[in-house]
């Protein structure tokens, strides 16, 4: 996607480190605010700080658009490390705006386009079939849209020869599969390391620059097409994108966030503390962490091709505690902050405002842990080693990062109950924890 946008922020977003150095701790309430901290101003900084992310996600995104365009224009192996990269640089504001996706049903029911998971990748493109673990009975588990000109799904046969963003849109759970994702961050990782055939060994997807080349050199064929289909993935991001940022924009009268700063601040701060707490137990602990392991599965780490699956965690995480604290760290450095829901609890109760302090900050050093495990210059252990049956060690950094989790969810409700929200249950997804 070719619309303008600004040069610096790009710049920056191009260079972004991958591993990003560990976060400070939650100390005291929000940072210094002109706004005094009423229920309105915090549902307002809420606002902000989701149009700040959201708006880092999409410069991130039209970096990440721009590396994809250099692979395809010239596929060497450097350029398909810089656009890597760029997807790992994406991925941090964008894993920390998902806070925003539970209590926001504008949010959830966009959200599925740009990031669900996990995915059949046998769909998209070339898998090797010996070691495919893929949802029992998807009849879209292999048909590898980019060999095809045509697929047939459940008796229905779509025409495929053209790729185009609204085409993959509306692929996306074709014949009633969820597992049929054909779009988002990680159809996007997909096309851009290659199915994870190590599992629960060191290594992830191993896809040659050589895929791209077009003519002769061509790797696994189709390259014509799986270009065009990156493209086209890479195009319908940033578009997905920028309709989210509007939403949150301020000065308007007709989008979310004049919605949502009109109605009750009571209404607005329960789905505040709805989100936190949601995306902290069910999600976050459940679905991301529990389940993958429990039942050993690498097919249920959240970014398998990449093996980026810790810092995803990670970010998600300090997307909770940007809401408590009414702050967040731009991908440029600067800060945004105000007034907050820690502000709120402090006033009736500052010892339960230090209590859920104290957790977040113990989550973000549980799984710290984790991401420096994962990075570590030597014995790197990445999340798909860590649920292997019997690695103790990985087993333990990730159950500590789940009882944290659950710590801070129970902190979350007391908030909650503090400030007169009485009706809030978080999601957990069915767990029981």
């Amino acid at each position: 996607m070719k619309s303008g946008f600004n040069m610096k922020a790009l710049s920056f977003a191009v260079s972004l480190p991958v591993a990003l150095t560990a976060c400070s701790s939650l100390q005291g309430n929000s940072a210094q605010s002109d706004k005094p901290a009423t229920p309105a101003n915090v549902v307002e900084q809420y606002a902000d700080i989701a149009h700040a992310t959201y708006e880092d996600a999409l410069i991130t995104a039209r970096a990440l658009d721009v590396a994809t365009d250099t692979l395809i224009a010239n596929p060497t192996e450097a350029n398909l490390q810089a656009a890597r990269e760029a997807w790992l640089a994406s991925r941090v504001p964008y894993q920390q705006s998902e806070v925003f996706r539970f209590g926001n049903a504008i949010v959830d029911d966009w959200e599925g386009e740009l990031n669900a998971w996990p995915l059949d990748e046998g769909m998209i493109d070339y898998v090797e079939t010996s070691d495919y673990q893929y949802e029992l009975g998807n009849a879209g588990a292999t048909v590898n849209i980019i060999a095809s000109e045509t697929i047939n799904i459940g008796g229905e046969t779509i025409d495929v020869a053209t790729l185009t963003p609204v085409l993959l849109a509306d692929l996306n759970e074709i014949g009633g599969s969820e597992a049929n994702v054909a779009t988002g961050y990680h159809a996007i990782e997909f096309l851009l390391w290659g199915q994870d055939t190590h599992g629960f060994q060191a290594g992830n997807g191993e896809r040659p620059a050589s895929d791209y080349v077009q003519g002769e050199g061509c790797t696994h064929g189709h390259c014509d097409r799986r270009a065009a289909y990156l493209d086209a993935a890479t195009d319908l991001l940033i578009s997905d994108l920028e309709w989210m940022v509007a939403q949150w924009a301020p000065g308007t009268t007709d989008n979310y966030r004049a919605e949502l700063t009109a109605m009750e601040p009571q209404a607005a701060i329960q789905k505040m503390l709805f989100g936190m707490g949601s995306l902290s137990l069910g999600e976050l602990a459940g679905e991301r962490m529990k389940v993958a392991l429990e039942a050993n599965s690498f097919e249920d780490e959240h970014d398998c091709f990449s093996d980026n699956t810790h810092n995803s965690h990670y970010y998600n995480a300090l997307g909770i505690r940007n809401i408590y604290s009414g702050s967040y760290t731009r991908v440029d450095g600067t800060a945004v902050s105000g007034p907050s829901l820690s502000d709120l609890v402090a006033q009736s109760d500052p010892a339960l405002d230090k209590q859920l302090r104290d957790d977040l900050n113990q989550t973000m050093a549980a799984l710290q842990t984790m991401k420096q495990t994962a990075e570590a210059d030597s014995d790197a252990m990445t999340f798909d080693m860590m649920i292997a049956p019997g690695n103790e060690q990985g087993a333990k950094i990730i159950n500590d990062a789940i009882v944290a989790l659950v710590n801070q969810t129970g902190d979350i409700e007391e908030a909650s109950r503090l400030l007169g929200v009485e009706s809030l249950q978080p999601d957990d997804a069915g767990h029981t924890f």
